[in-house]
């Protein structure tokens, strides 16, 4: 079985570059990393994890820490993460914490042995003990969804979202807007459905819209719950709104099909708009806020290696605000009654 010596002599570089060049560990020119990998898979050369991890005192496994897995947001930010670290030679370790049936569990104890060499937090509004507790294991963190402290962390503004997605409607000429979004998180998570709800209720505020408690409802973030919320709402056509604005996609589409079963016409007689850039925005004609999830996924792990880079110079923990983009789609348009007029 050849070794890593022979590699290297295949390469024409000695043993330690071409280690170094296999591990991922220490500076090595991109043309001595192609020689070695070529002549590693030419020998069938398998690198020892455990010799490697004895050696460079790092796992090369990344834990990444959601509340759920099976909601589209948090599923696609993963597949992001999974493609950046897999390329970077890193392996995955996922915690889902299934709401918050595992959250002590892993907070307390899985994250503590020592066996990841890093962590991306989604969503997760840690509280000054748990943050001590990780921060005193040396692990290093980003979190995704809002400030850390102490941490490095990406997030969008919510509020911002909220506003702006309402913002579109108003504009139309919609004066009766509802909105549904997720239940007011209390500590466990960031404030995302919050902030967008905020942001709605904000730009109805300086418009001088009335926000009714009827026209506020609150969903699970499914496609399901939000078409029966949506089709209560709209069933009763003395108190209909003309518009809706959904915190995510997947509610936006539930409203849709509501409806469409109740024979409402989409946009003359219901507006809808989402946020996410979920891709079936696209088969639906669906108005969203694209927020970007997988490179959400992707530019958490840039962060996180930027951190474990050999040599690499401590930083300021930084909040960084990503980007978003507004597409409008065919199913926002201004209310029928108005257009009729003209």
């Amino acid at each position: 079985m050849a070794g890593i010596k022979d590699v290297a002599r295949l390469a024409g570089v000695s043993p330690a570059t071409a280690s170094r060049a296999l591990s991922g560990n220490g500076s090595v020119s991109a043309r001595a990393r192609q020689a070695v990998t070529s002549a590693a898979s030419e020998l069938g050369f398998i690198g020892s994890y455990h010799a490697s991890s004895l050696a460079t005192g790092r796992s090369r496994n990344v834990g990444v820490v959601l509340p759920y897995v099976n909601r589209w947001y948090f599923s696609t930010l993963l597949e992001g993460a999974n493609a950046a670290l897999m390329d970077a030679g890193y392996d995955l370790t996922l915690y889902d914490f299934q709401g918050d049936r595992y959250r002590e569990t892993v907070l307390g104890d899985f994250l503590l042995r020592k066996r990841l060499d890093g962590v991306i937090a989604v969503s997760l509004q840690l509280n000054e003990h748990e943050v001590k507790q990780i921060l005193s294991a040396g692990i290093p963190v980003v979190g995704v969804g809002g400030p850390l402290p102490g941490m490095a962390t990406i997030r969008t503004d919510d509020p911002g979202i909220g506003r702006q997605a309402t913002e579109h409607l108003i504009s139309l000429g919609h004066t009766r807007i509802a909105h549904i979004g997720g239940e007011h998180e209390v500590g466990r998570y960031f404030k995302i459905s919050t902030g967008r709800r905020v942001g709605y209720e904000e730009a109805m505020a300086d418009a001088g819209l009335p926000l009714r408690d009827a026209w506020s409802l609150v969903s699970d973030y499914t496609l399901n719950d939000a078409y029966a919320q949506a089709k209560h709402l709209l069933a009763n056509a003395a108190e209909r709104p003309t518009a809706i604005f959904a915190a995510s996609d997947e509610m936006a589409a539930g409203a849709l099909l509501a409806a469409r079963d109740l024979g409402l016409r989409i946009p003359d007689e219901l507006s809808v708009i989402g946020v996410d850039g979920h891709e079936m925005g696209e088969v639906l004609g669906l108005t969203t806020i694209d927020q970007f999830a997988r490179q959400q996924g992707t530019r958490a792990v840039d962060r996180l290696l930027a951190q474990l880079k050999p040599g690499a110079e401590p930083t300021e923990p930084a909040d960084e605000l990503v980007q978003t983009r507004f597409i409008v789609r065919s199913s926002t348009a201004a209310p029928y009654i108005r257009a009729r007029s003209r």
